[in-house]
């Protein structure tokens, strides 16, 4: 594979790409073992749904608040609408793990010079939890949250907040997302695209076209070539 020229930058998206969004059902005991992908899946989905609904109706509510519907409309579907669940189920969210791989890729990337940061709809005490709780402090040279521009990805003021806040070009960014609806978009916009494909999915019927496709970021190192002067 030809590697990506002239990237100065790797921003990541945080849920799914950095962080795995199924590792706070697999902690919490409460939820049985029959339901657990189900509610994984399901919360998931509305999660996102109601991110593209708020912004297209121009009803916008934080990413925690969005999360928290998205539960709530989840365990009252599989009849497990218990206050103490959905308790637990936000706490743990904010405790997101890191998928295994990450926190090394993040420093072979910064020691070969390429600055690392995360954008994504959370908000930023959400992120702040996440990159504390996974043991990623310092490995990040920005955090940045949708919340600054009051909508959610796919708009192209989220894609557009990360270049003002970089200050770098579209070109110069490597963007890694394992949403394909998110790399496409991103791709659309300009950025230079790595979409960590870690469920398999098809590819998107959207504009855009990523540069590369990857299992894991692991393998996103060598797809950039080394910065020069």
């Amino acid at each position: 594979m030809t590697p990506l020229q002239g990237i100065r930058a790797c921003v990541f998206d945080a849920y799914g790409t950095v962080f795995d969004f199924a590792s706070a059902a697999a902690r919490c005991p409460d939820i049985p073992d029959d339901q657990r992908a189900a509610l994984t899946t399901l919360w998931r989905d509305k999660q996102l749904q109601y991110t593209w609904l708020r912004s297209l109706q121009g009803r916008h509510a934080d990413f925690w608040q969005v999360t928290g519907d998205a539960l709530d409309f989840t365990l009252d579907s599989l009849g497990l609408a218990r206050p103490a669940l959905r308790a637990q189920l936000m706490g743990l969210y904010e405790t997101l793990q890191a998928f295994p791989e990450v926190a090394e890729t993040l420093r072979r990337l910064r020691a070969a010079g390429f600055r690392t940061a995360i954008l994504s709809n959370g908000t930023p005490s959400m992120l702040d939890a996440a990159v504390r709780a996974s043991g990623l402090q310092g490995l990040f040279d920005a955090v940045l949250s949708a919340e600054a521009v009051q909508v959610f990805k796919t708009d192209a003021r989220v894609y557009e907040y990360a270049l003002q806040q970089l200050g770098l070009e579209r070109e110069q960014i490597s963007f890694q997302s394992s949403n394909g609806w998110d790399a496409f978009a991103a791709s659309d916009f300009g950025m230079r695209v790595v979409w960590c494909n870690r469920y398999g999915q098809r590819a998107e019927r959207l504009p855009g076209k990523p540069d590369h496709v990857i299992p894991n970021l692991a393998e996103l190192p060598p797809l950039l070539a080394p910065i020069t002067p």
